[in-house]
Formats: structure tokens, sequence, C-alpha cells
């Protein structure tokens, strides 16, 4: 290298000086995890030549072997990580280098716990990795040449972490990156041979660029007793084959999830994996992972996920997302076709029958996976429930082909267990189904309290007759999609008229049509008090202890999906619902001999703002609601 010319001096973007401060002065457990995102961003830079190469080959520039090498110098005291891939501009240096995605940042600072080993693992997973380099170096220099480039636009750039650093332009033969490392006075450990081999072997030995190590002439007894010198030489030292490409039986679960957090930047293990090679008219490879927990972006729909893409076992792309829907965003791993041609893009991916085909066979594996870790280990499958139940919801309407498959993985809490965990299968419900029940009834609600203390559940309790109680916000969404399971309908329990079917005998049947001729004139009397606020009053057959509640039309909108609505931004239809009316509960009997027409009217008011109240969770006039309500009280 020689002497750098034009050199600036910037300052770090605010929230690297935050970040370079954490590495420097709090991040001391797992000291090491600054190897192994260091060695990942370098095999990273090797993909990434290797797949420009094949549209541009000259920028190889005649050496076509991509490895990574460390190298100490005890002396000097550096460790340089230096790889031959991709390489960098002097403008990339400075955009890759100086800033970092401030949502990824804030989002990286939230998640600390103040446990020092947990929160180094986080470095990866918020691309950050580079900036670990601070955690064990008082000065860190980078020296890269984009491959392509002339010998001269090489660029130096340096810090030490203090909140500037220097850029400036250097003359570097190879193309690459050099990342040196001045290492702290206590972090004499990083110098030593075995301590490095030993890393490496931990985090880096699936990767499938080769790390290589320097290793020193020795003295060595050839045949005969003569003592020969063997030259110094770059040695191997991780496998350097690609892990998917191995048979199975061969790898073992260490293996496997040391591979997946190199994949994801996870520190927990996975929840489960799927390893598959297909042969025939498809050949393939797919190493699928669950994880355990739910990344942080795993609610930014617009943020790219999906799986690593390779093709011949050249990398393609990151997030390729054509090959997993989005409602399982939250799967890791590689995908490596032998069908798709080697310039693939991401433009020709979108309408390829090959790449269709591959989504279905690798969806159908992911929820296979579901199914057997379901059906194996029901804590387990819990355990990802909570983490991502919510996101497996929004299958049903993205994947109608799969909706049978994803409907057994759905999870709920219902009357039966009388508890807000969500551990009840529609299969479970269904062999717990009465003798003449024929439906699957549910509600939705705000809240699990307000789900299970629903006066809509009061004769279906009565009856023994099991409901699914259902309170999350993409609950209302799901069940729009999913409208039947094993041929039995759903059918929420706060709409239309409440068919029970063969549930209810004949004599209930007639002693609910001489309620409704008995109390034809109170309903008429109310009606005409509440006219144009309701769509319809009637006398219920749902209640048991309330005195009202209120309907949606078999048709109209539901309250949670005009609540979705209005979240949204979205104008919500002008919506009527139909009131219900208990005749034998106390309330309505005081109403049925109220003469006075002034004081009834408050009373109908009354009776519909209460059960608005319990079904909506709110009343657009409140004030007005608790006035009536004290001058009732009152009278």
């Amino acid at each position: 290298m020689t002497e750098a010319v034009h050199v600036e001096t910037h300052g770090f973007q605010t929230e690297v000086k935050q970040l370079l401060n954490l590495m420097a002065h709090s991040l001391y457990s797992h000291k090491e995890v600054f190897l192994r995102e260091l060695i990942s961003n370098a095999a990273d830079a090797a993909d990434k030549l290797r797949f420009k190469a094949l549209s541009e080959p000259d920028l190889y520039e005649n050496e076509g072997e991509l490895r990574v090498r460390l190298l100490i110098d005890k002396e000097k005291r550096t460790l340089t990580i230096s790889d031959n891939g991709i390489g960098m501009t002097r403008d990339q240096a400075i955009e890759h280098l100086g800033t970092i995605a401030r949502s990824g940042t804030a989002e990286f600072f939230r998640n600390l716990s103040g446990d020092q080993a947990r929160d180094s693992q986080l470095i990866g997973q918020f691309g950050v990795g580079f900036y670990s380099s601070f955690i064990v170096a008082d000065k860190v220099t980078v020296i890269s040449r984009a491959a392509g480039e002339a010998h001269d636009r090489g660029v130096c750039w340096e810090s030490d972490g203090s909140g500037t650093f220097t850029v400036a332009d250097v003359e570097k033969v190879g193309r690459g990156t050099d990342v040196i490392l001045h290492l702290k006075e206590e972090e004499g450990e990083f110098l030593d041979d075995w301590q490095l081999r030993t890393v490496v072997g931990k985090y880096s030995d699936h990767i499938s660029v080769a790390v290589e190590m320097w290793q020193e002439p020795r003295e060595e007894e050839a045949e005969g007793g003569e003592k020969v010198i063997t030259p110094g030489e770059w040695k191997q030292v991780n496998r350097a084959t690609a892990l998917w490409t191995r048979t199975p039986r061969d790898i073992s679960d260490e293996e496997y999830q040391e591979f997946y957090k190199h994949l994801s930047h996870d520190y927990d293990d996975a929840l489960a994996w799927a390893h598959n090679k297909v042969e025939g008219s498809q050949e393939y490879t797919s190493l699928l992972y669950v994880p355990a927990r739910a990344p942080w972006d795993l609610w930014n729909r617009e943020q790219k996920h999906g799986l690593k893409l390779y093709v011949q076992r050249v990398f393609i792309m990151d997030d390729a997302e054509q090959f997993m829907p989005t409602y399982l965003r939250f799967v890791k791993g590689v995908l490596d076709s032998n069908d798709l041609p080697l310039n693939v893009s991401r433009e020709i991916l979108q309408d390829n029958k090959i790449t269709a085909q591959l989504r279905k066979a690798c969806t159908k594996r992911v929820l296979s996976m579901l199914a057997k870790l379901a059906k194996d280990d029901e804590a387990k499958y819990q355990s990802f429930w909570q983490q991502f139940g919510n996101v497996l919801k929004e299958g049903p309407a993205e994947d109608y082909a799969h909706r049978e498959e994803i409907a057994k993985l759905l999870r709920f809490a219902s009357t039966h267990a009388e508890s807000d965990v969500q551990n009840v299968s529609l299969e479970a419900y269904v062999g717990r189904m009465k003798e003449k029940q024929d439906k699957i009834y549910y509600i939705i609600a705000d809240s699990y309290t307000a789900a299970s203390k629903s006066p809509h559940l009061e004769l279906l309790r009565k009856k023994g007759v099991e409901v699914l109680l259902l309170w999350d916000r993409v609950d209302e969404w799901l069940m729009s999609h999913l409208s039947e399971f094993e041929g039995k309908q759903l059918v929420s329990v706060t709409r239309g008229d409440l068919q029970l079917g063969e549930l209810e005998d004949e004599e209930s049947r007639k002693q609910q049509e001489e309620l409704a001729k008995e109390h034809a004139g109170l309903v008429e009397r109310v009606a005409k008090v509440l006219e144009g606020q309701v769509k319809e009053v009637r006398i219920s057959h749902r209640l048991t202890d309330t005195p009202s509640c209120v309907v949606t039309d078999t048709y109209g909108m539901s309250s949670q999906m005009m609540k979705l609505m209005q979240a949204a931004g979205q104008p919500v239809p002008e919506q009527k619902f139909i009131l219900e009316l208990n005749p034998e509960h106390a309330l309505l009997q005081r109403l049925a001999s109220e003469a006075d027409d002034a004081r009834f009217g408050e009373w109908c008011h009354l009776l519909l703002e209460q059960a608005q109240l319990a079904e909506q969770g709110g009343l657009k006039d409140p004030a007005g609601f608790v006035a009536r309500l004290n001058k009732l009280l009152l009278a």
C-alpha cells in the first residue's frame, strides 16, 4: 500500500457514536463474536463477487480462488481479517462504515437487556457486525479496493471509535478488503494462533469460503533422521463445505444450530429445522429453520424477508422472498436449485414457473415441519405459537391452497379451559363437539376478558357448548377467510340469528315463539323509541342473565372490523345493529310496566347503550350515558 492521499475526516452518525461507546465499554462477554461477524462479512463479500462475476468474469482479475485470511502480527499487536471478495469504493466505505440504518439501530438499543452475553449476541442480528471490532480494538483500519477498479483507486478508512473517521485514497494491488484490528492491551489472547483456530472452528466451519491462517516455517524430521525446514504457508482452518450440501445423517444437531446462527445472526438455537434434497423432475436442496423467537422486524411487512438463494452452489441473493409466503416470513434458510439459471434476477424470479413450484414445495415443507412439531412436542409448539401465532393467522387469507393445513396449526383460547392460553386446536374442538352439534362457534372481542364475559355466550354456556375466544387484531381478518373446517361451518355468536340446529329441541323452539308473541307489544314500543338508531328490535333466545345485547346482521360489518378500519384511517360505512331483549330479566319486566313515556324512553336508550358498551367497549356519548344512568337511579 502506498502513502495515503486526499485525506478527509468525517463525523459518525449519532447512532454510530452510541454504538461505538457501547462496544468499547460495555460488551465484554463473548468477545470472540467480533471474529464471527468479520469472517461472515468477508464470506459475504466473496459470495457477492462470485455472483457479479457470472456476467463480468473480468472482475476476478485472474484470481478466481476466493478465500478469507487471518494474519497475526504480535510485534504490532494487530490482527488482520483479509478477503479477496467484491471490495469497496471510497463512497461505499463512507456509506457502509459511517452510517447504519436508524430503525435497526434504535431497535438494537431497545433490545439491550443488561445481560452482557445476551447483548453481545445481538450484534449481527441488527446489521451492526462491523462495529463489534471495537470490542477488542482501540483502532480499526480498513483498506479496500472494489473488484474491477484500478490499483490506485483503493480506499483507507480508519477510526479509533471516538466519534470521527478518516478516509483516504491509497493504492492496493489485490482486490477485496483488509480489516486491521489494533488490539487493546488486554486483548492479547487474539494474537494466539490456537485461540483463533478454536473460534473459527466454532463459528465459521460451515461457511463455503476457505478461511486460512499463516503457518510459520517449522523444522521437521525427514526419513533417515535428517532435519528439514518446512516453508511457511497458508493453511485452511475451516471445513469450507456448504453445510446444506452434506448428507443430513452426517451433520450433528450442534452443526445445524451453528449454521442457523451464522445464517440468521440469532443468539438462540432454532426451534426446528428441515433439511431435504430433492431429485427428479426438479433438483434442489432446502434447509429451512423455524426460529425460537420473533425477530425485531417481524411486523414490518415491507422489510425484506426470505431465503438465501443459491444456484448450483453459487450465491445469488439474500432474502429471496419469492420462495416463502408472507405469513411464513419468520422462516430462515437456504435454497439451492439446479434448475434456475445462474443469471437469475428478482424480476425473472417473479414470473418463473420453477419459482412457483419451489415456493409451493418449501411452503408445504414448513407446514409439515410445524405439524410434526405440534404432534411431537406440544410445549415447544406452544412456545412457537406465542411468538408467531399471529403471523400464521394471516395464512388462510393469503394461501387458499394450504388453508386446511394452516387451519390445523391454529390455536385458540376457549370456554372449555376458561384460560387466556391459546392452546385449543380446531381438531380438538371438533373432537369435543356435542353429539348433535354441527357448527364451530367463536366470538371476537377487544380482549380475553371481554370475550369470555360476553353476554352472547350465556345460552351456549348453559347448554355446555364450547366457544372459541378470539381477541387479537388479526382475528377478524382470519375468520373472514376461514369459513369452515372439516365440513363444519365456523359461526360467530355475535352475528344474526344464533342457529343451534339440533342442539335445540322442539319444546325450546316453541317457548321462543311464544315469548316473541307474548312480548310483541313491548318490542314494537321499544323499536318506535329507538327508530333510526337500530336496524331491528327483537326478543333474544341467547341471553339468560343479561337484559340486552346488540348483534350484527348476518351480512353486516362487525364491531371489530369497524375498529380495524378506523385504526387504519379508512372510512367506515354507517352500521346499525340489531337490539335483542331478554324478557325474563327484571329490567325488562320493569320496562314493560313503565307507563311514563319519557322514562320509558330513557330506559330504552340505557338498555341500548349498555349493550353497545358490552359489545363495542365504548360509546359515542359516554357523558350522556352516565347522566341517563344517574337520572334513572335517582328516579
